[in-house]
């Protein structure tokens, strides 16, 4: 197949920039080189104090790639992926070469086309349950990306998550640096995008909640749908996929008409990660936690310009802690 050329790469930048990332920080930069299309990890948008391993930024830009392989898939001309393929720029992420070209599937559509409706719900959800076909499908989702989902069925098992998540949440706000790293980010989730004012009976913790109080009877659901997603290992490679699994999960939820929303504190504290991993007994390492459900509409955080995210195939990205 040719070359990858500056259309190809516009086309996956645009998808690739609606990715999730920690507090929004959108820590990618998207390039040419080769005839490849590359995401390296941006170092001006990391979060050394919320993320010290790089651990959030190679999720965030695996999801970023993800995006990337569907817009090109749907274009006709889909990539394959090579994840942290020069040790010698550890900030690349991954470089998306051209492969046979073939027409899309509808799998790979009907994807695309939930990539600009997808975004984080951080409000409550309705209490209809999630069916057990979409349950089968977001399963499916992550297998299919070497990765596994674990979906927390009953109370006691998300009980169990309530108290590590809380508890991860309260170390982390008596971190003064991450507290004021906090602050200095939350332009970036504007107030029509953050949780209501957090309430005593709330049983997951929320980051950049505003200060309204919801009405009465607008609690959060009492038994939400938890799902943590998991890979095999923990290296800079295996993060990465967690990243492009995490981004078919989320759509596959949102093309079964569903809304997320993540929940990250029990992984960004490594006693509480270490606990959960216990507790869920299954080989691996556990990576981000998603919760599901049916919600009220909502609308995406901003995003940075295509052209602001463009960069020269001839400058060395430095690598991101930990990778």
């Amino acid at each position: 197949m040719d070359a990858y050329n500056q259309a190809d790469l516009h086309l996956a930048a645009a998808a690739a920039v609606r990715a999730p990332s920690l507090h929004n920080s959108q820590p990618w930069l998207f390039r040419l080189s080769g005839g490849a299309v590359e995401i390296v990890a941006d170092p001006a948008r990391r979060l050394p104090s919320v993320d010290r391993t790089g651990w959030a930024a190679r999720i965030a830009c695996g999801a970023a790639t993800f995006n990337a392989r569907l817009a090109l898939a749907v274009a006709g001309r889909p990539a394959a992926v090579h994840l942290h393929p020069d040790p010698r720029e550890p900030g690349l992420i991954a470089r998306l070469t051209p492969a046979t070209a073939r027409p899309p599937t509808y799998a790979e559509v009907e994807l695309f086309d939930a990539i600009p409706r997808r975004h984080s719900n951080r409000q409550p959800f309705w209490p209809d349950p999630v069916p057990t076909d979409v349950r089968v499908r977001l399963l499916e989702a992550a297998r299919t990306e070497s990765s596994w989902l674990a979906l927390l069925v009953g109370t006691v098992a998300v009980a169990g998550f309530s108290e590590i998540a809380t508890s991860a949440d309260r170390v982390l706000r008596r971190d003064t640096t991450y507290q004021a790293e906090m602050q200095a980010w939350r332009h970036a989730v504007p107030d029509y995008a953050r949780a209501p004012k957090a309430e005593p009976q709330d049983l997951l913790p929320q980051r950049f909640f505003n200060e309204r109080h919801r009405a009465p009877g607008h609690d959060y659901e009492p038994e939400p749908l938890i799902g943590i997603l998991g890979v095999p290992g923990d290296s800079s490679t295996d993060q990465s996929n967690a990243g492009q699994a995490m981004q078919k999960v989320l759509l596959t939820a949102t093309a079964s008409g569903l809304d997320t929303s993540l929940i990250s504190q029990p992984i960004e504290v490594p006693t509480a990660r270490d606990q959960l991993r216990r507790a869920l007994g299954r080989p691996g390492h556990p990576q981000i936690a998603i919760r599901f459900g049916y919600g009220t509409p909502g609308h995406a955080t901003p995003r940075r310009e295509v052209s602001e995210v463009l960069t020269d195939s001839g400058t060395l990205v430095p690598g991101i802690p930990g990778a």
